[in-house]
C-alpha cells in the first residue's frame, strides 16, 4: 500500500462498542476495569490483549504506534513524550544485552551528543564518535571498540550528510551490535532505515510527523528482535506520549506526505536560489551536484526527493550579523524546531549545538555564520521574497 494511503488510513478505525469511530478518539482515561477482575488479571499478565493502565497501553497511543509501524515498515512502535526521550530509551534498548559501547557518529544533533557524554557516559557507555560518512573509518570503529550500538542520523544535523545505511547496518550486525537510526530528518518518504538493516528508528514526531508546531513527542518503531525490550522499558519507566498529543500526531500524519513533497519542491527552489546570492557563502543541500555524499544520496533517496532542510553560511558575517539579518525576517519564523508547515530559522550555535564547546563545533563544521532553514508550505516566492529583504 503506498505511504499516502497508510497515512489516512492506518491506526483508525477500530471498534468501540456498537459504533466504529472514523479517527481514533481521545483516550484520557489513566486505568480501566473489566466486568470480572479474572478478565483484568489475564490483562495485567498479558495473557488477553486489553487495556489495564495507561504507562502500559493507550487505545490513542495504540492507534498512533500502529500509524508509525505502518509508515516505517516496522515490527513495533512505542510513542514517547519526546523525541529526546525516544533517542534514550532506544539506546538503552540496544545496549540491554549487548557490550556496554556505542560507535556514534560524529555530526549528530547537539542534544544527542549532550546525551552520549552526561547521561551514558557517566552510566559507564563509552562512546567512540567517527565520520559516518567514512565507510572504511566505521569499520575501523566498529573493529576497535567491538560496541553494542551503533548510532546515526539518515540526514546529519546541520550539515545534512548522508551516510550509508545499508553497508553500516551490514557492519554492525556483523559485529553484534544494533544499529539505531535518527530518521527526523528523511521521513518515512524518503527512506525507511528498518528496510535497509536497521534495528531501531527514532523520530521526533514534533518535526515532519505531527507537522503544525502543537506537538511535543518522540518514537521508536523496531524491527521483530527489539519489540518486546522497548515495550517491557516502558512499561517500567513510563516514557509515554500523552494521548491528546498521540491525537494531534495522528491528525497531522494524515497530510504528512502531502505536505512533505511540497517543502522538498520548496526546499530545491530555495537552495538553489541562495546559491546565487553574493552574501551566501555556502549552500548546504543534499541536491547539490557537488555534495560529498551525492552517491549515497542517489542511491538511497528517492528521484527527486532531498528533503526540505537547507543550511547555509553568510560571507563574513559573526554572531552580530546573524542576529540582525534574522531579526529582519518576516515571514520565516525564528524559532527552535523544524519540519512546521511555516518556514523556520534556527541559528546552530545559539540552539541547536549551543551545548557544545566552540571547537567542538568548529570540528564539526558547524561556523558562527551557518544558519539553518526548515523551508514550509508557503509559497515559494513569499518565502524568497522575506529572505531576500531580509539579505539585503
Amino acid at each position: 500500500m503506498n505511504i499516502h494511503t497508510r497515512a489516512v488510513h492506518a491506526g483508525d478505525r477500530k471498534k468501540s462498542g456498537a459504533a466504529i469511530p472514523v479517527t481514533t478518539p481521545i483516550y484520557t482515561a489513566s486505568s480501566y476495569i473489566y466486568e470480572k477482575i479474572e478478565q483484568l488479571d489475564r490483562v495485567f499478565g498479558r495473557e488477553e490483549a486489553g487495556d489495564s493502565y495507561a504507562r502500559y497501553e493507550n487505545p490513542t497511543n495504540r492507534g498512533l504506534e500502529e500509524l508509525l509501524v505502518a509508515l516505517e515498515n516496522g515490527h513495533t512502535a512505542l510513542a514517547c513524550a519526546s523525541g529526546m526521550a525516544a533517542v534514550q530509551f532506544a539506546l538503552q534498548a540496544a545496549l540491554m544485552d549487548r557490550r556496554r559501547r556505542i560507535v556514534a557518529a560524529n555530526a549528530l544533533y547537539g542534544a544527542t551528543i549532550r546525551m552520549l557524554q552526561s547521561v551514558f557516559e557517566p552510566l559507564g557507555v563509552e562512546t567512540a564518535f567517527v565520520d559516518i560518512c567514512d565507510l572504511a573509518a566505521v569499520e575501523k570503529a566498529i573493529a576497535a571498540g567491538k560496541p553494542g550500538c551503533v548510532l546515526m542520523e539518515t540526514i546529519s544535523n546541520p550539515l545534512l550528510r548522508v551516510g550509508q545505511i545499508d553497508r553500516i547496518a551490514a557492519m554492525a550486525k556483523a559485529a553484534g551490535a544494533a544499529l539505531v537510526v535518527d530518521n527526523t530528518f528523511a521521513t518515512p518518504m524518503m527512506v525507511r532505515p528498518l528496510e535497509l538493516g536497521a534495528n531501531l528508528v527514532v523520530h521526533s514526531l514534533t518535526k515532519y510527523l505531527a507537522g503544525h508546531g502543537d506537538v511535543l513527542g518522540g518514537a521508536i518503531i523496531t524491527d521483530e528482535a527489539h519489540g518486546e525490550t522497548v515495550r517491557a522499558l516502558s512499561r517500567t519507566a513510563g516514557p509515554v506520549l500523552g494521548s491528546f498529543e498521540s491525537y494531534l500526531t495522528m491528525r497531522g500524519i494524515k497530510t504528512f506526505p502531502l505536505r512533505f513533497e511540497r517543502q522538498c519542491t520548496n526546499a530545491c527552489r530555495i537552495a538553489q536560489w541562495l546559491a546565487a546570492q553574493p552574501r551566501v557563502e555556502r549552500v548546504f543541500f543534499p541536491a547539490d551536484p557537488g555534495h560529498p555524499d551525492s552517491a549515497v544520496i542517489h542511491r538511497l533517496f528517492p528521484e527527486k526527493m532531498f528533503g526540505a532542510m537547507v543550511s547555509f553560511e553568510i560571507r563574513g558575517a559573526g554572531r552580530e550579523e546573524i542576529f540582525t539579518l534574522m531579526d529582519r525576517l518576516k515571514i520565516v519564523v525564528r524559532a527552535t524546531s523544524l519540519g512546521d508547515v511555516h518556514s523556520m530559522m534556527l541559528y546552530p550555535a545559539m540552539s541547536s549545538h549551543r551545548d557544545l564547546a566552540p571547537r567542538q563545533r568548529e570540528r564539526m563544521g558547524i561556523r558562527d555564520n551557518l544558519l539553518r532553514l526548515s523551508v514550509g508550505i508557503e509559497a515559494p516566492e513569499d518565502i524568497l521574497s522575506d529572505l531576500e529583504q531580509a539579505l539585503d
